[in-house]
């Protein structure tokens, strides 16, 4: 090895210590006849001195030194004198007065400082450089935190009997949600294979196989579009169990996840038993299916009190078919006209025609019988009546010195608007525990979803989900009705995890991709592996997924997901470091027999 020590491993009992170091330079001081510098390797920083009493080769060659020199240090660990000690870091006693420097290799200026206390540099140029940004302390800390995950996971799993099996990633694209990744075959001219979505089926064969618990830190791809907690490669746990029911993997995952995060994140705190919510009162009350659980600002219909209004913008809307919902922000009734006119673009911005804004002026109280029509401030103020008002304040659970957020549209853009908004409120307002992590299930999820532009049935989640076994038959007579085992993990306003009941029988998998349109043909084409293993003795069985990267973001505060991958892609899908997707020669599209067109 070429040192003894890290840097970050000193300490007072390494006092009269010789070592031997090895890093990066990480700050440099000239104080004139002494020079200071910070020596930085993966575990800490610690600082070294050069005096040219005690080493005068070392202290000319330390002359020259500049930020992420490589460097070779020999040295005696001495006590810091007194009033220079550096509480904030672990080393900040002791100082190595250098004997010996070797400088591995030179630097040149970095295009950004690779110090915490530095301005953060645009995003795109850390990319483009990650191998610099990754020797910052924070992204080094969550790339050790996503060590620490995986590894709990993998021991967890293993201690209760599941093995780790790898499944392909060149495979048969099929129809089962996002747009697939394409490999070209070379050996089968016009063919292709696809990258893995999810381990989904492959998993279900597993089980079926006998691989009685099967899991796997798996890769996966989605050509779908970004935000900030998505990727278009991504890293997820992958788990399938047989012979169990919904209940036996809700108590493995809240076990798994309770532990996981009392052992890894102890300062956090948890919400406890996690509760189970089902999926229609959950979009009623928050209009997400993944609801922040850590504040309350809950949603209600107004749509009965609409359709009486006198005010048209809203009886229209009920008429049309449409839903009036709101929700209450406690105690901003004194915003201004311009906080209200951002609140409105912010709807806007999310496909609301508009946001009806209603401040109820006066001191904080429960009762609004005294309420009054100057109480009422709000630019439709002189088209709805005060008892319409009141009405919808008592509905919302309001009080003088509160502020009433009103959205009229289709059910769909009324819960989307009003989730984000409150979201945004609870944002604004810090309503929300940021140490404490409150997780939960969501579970009665609809088997089918009805698309009325497209005129067909489609799986929420997957089409692999088992109905609820009471409505089985409803899938004949009523499909919209039918309820699948089907459970999300979420928490502070992310979907953690999810997973299902299977489907183990062959005419009930048959009958869901019936619904879905496929004919029986198209069934066989891009799902008879599975369909043939269901004829074949398969278990009752079922599993679920996690994301890594987003159970990564959580434990370590992070807004983005490129923060805990060690090299991700930027929003466009794009990789600035290596330059991909970039073109490539007429050679390899030959071998591939493919051709390019112009637009």
């Amino acid at each position: 090895m070429l040192k003894s020590i890290s840097c970050g491993a000193l300490r007072k009992e390494n006092l009269d210590r010789e070592v031997t170091l090895a890093g990066w330079v990480h700050r440099r001081r000239d104080h004139g006849g002494l020079i200071f510098i910070d020596l930085r390797d993966s575990e800490g920083v610690v600082q070294v001195v050069f005096n040219p009493e005690v080493s005068p080769q070392a202290h000319s060659i330390a002359q020259s030194l500049r930020a992420e020199w490589v460097l070779r240090i020999r040295g005696k660990v001495g006590e810091r004198p007194s009033g220079t000690v550096n509480t904030n870091i672990p080393t900040g006693e002791v100082e190595v007065m250098a004997l010996d420097l070797e400088v591995l290799n030179p630097s040149k200026t970095p295009p950004f400082s690779v110090e915490e206390e530095a301005a953060e540099a645009d995003e795109l140029l850390r990319l483009k450089y990650r191998y610099i940004d990754l020797r910052r302390a924070k992204l080094r800390n969550n790339l050790v935190f996503r060590h620490k995950v995986v590894k709990f996971i993998r021991d967890f799993l293993s201690r209760r009997e599941f093995i780790e099996v790898e499944t392909p990633i060149l495979t048969k694209s099929t129809p089962e949600g996002a747009r697939d990744y394409l490999v070209p075959s070379r050996v089968y001219p016009g063919h292709f294979y696809a990258l893995p979505q999810s381990p989904q089926q492959m998993k279900q064969l597993l089980v079926i196989g006998g691989v009685e618990r099967y899991f796997q830190i798996a890769r996966c791809f989605r050509d779908e579009d970004l935000r900030a907690d998505r990727q278009p490669e991504f890293t997820q746990l992958d788990l399938e169990m047989a012979f169990v029911e919904e209940e036996d993997i809700l108590a493995l995952m809240e076990e798994l996840f309770t532990d996981l995060i009392e052992n890894i994140v102890p300062h956090k705190k948890l919400m406890k038993p996690f509760p189970r919510l089902s999926y229609g009162d959950v979009m009623a009350r928050f209009g997400t299916d993944k609801p922040d659980l850590r504040f309350g600002m809950k949603l209600s219909d107004l749509s009965d009190i609409a359709a009486e209004s006198g005010f048209q913008v809203l009886s229209k809307t009920i008429d049309s078919g449409g839903v009036v919902k709101g929700l209450v922000a406690s105690g901003c009734a004194n915003y201004t006209r311009r906080q209200l006119d951002e609140l409105t673009s912010f709807a806007q911005e999310r496909g609301a025609s508009g946001l009806i804004t209603v401040a109820l002026d006066g001191e904080p109280s429960n009762s609004l019988d005294d309420l009054r029509q100057e109480d009422i401030r709000s630019a439709v103020a002189r088209h709805l009546s005060l008892e319409e008002v009141r009405k919808m304040a008592v509905r919302l659970g309001a009080k003088r010195g509160d502020l009433l957020l009103v959205v009229a549209g289709t059910t769909r853009v009324a819960d989307l608007v009003l989730s984000q908004l409150r979201h945004e409120m609870g944002r604004r307002l810090e309503l929300a525990d940021p140490d404490l992590l409150a997780f939960g299930f969501v579970l009665n999820f609809p088997l089918l979803d009805w698309k009325p532009e497209e005129n067909r049935w489609d799986s929420p989640h997957n089409p692999f989900s088992s109905p609820k076994d009471e409505h089985i038959g409803l899938m004949n007579t009523d499909p919209g009705s039918a309820l699948a085992k089907q459970y999300d993990l979420i928490c502070n306003g992310m979907e953690i995890a999810g997973g299902s009941i299977r489907n183990h029988r062959r005419d009930v998998q048959e009958k869901i991709f019936g619904l879905l349109g496929h004919s029986k043909e198209a069934m066989q084409s891009q799902f008879g592996q599975l369909l043939d293993a269901l004829e074949y003795g398969a278990p009752p069985h079922g599993g679920f997924a996690s994301g890594i990267d987003r159970v990564v973001m959580l434990v370590t505060d992070e807004e983005n997901i490129r923060e805990v991958i060690a090299f991700p892609k930027t929003q466009s899908a794009a990789d600035p470091l290596f330059g991909a997707p970039s073109t490539v020669d007429d050679a390899q599209l030959k071998d591939l027999h493919l051709r390019l067109r112009s637009e």
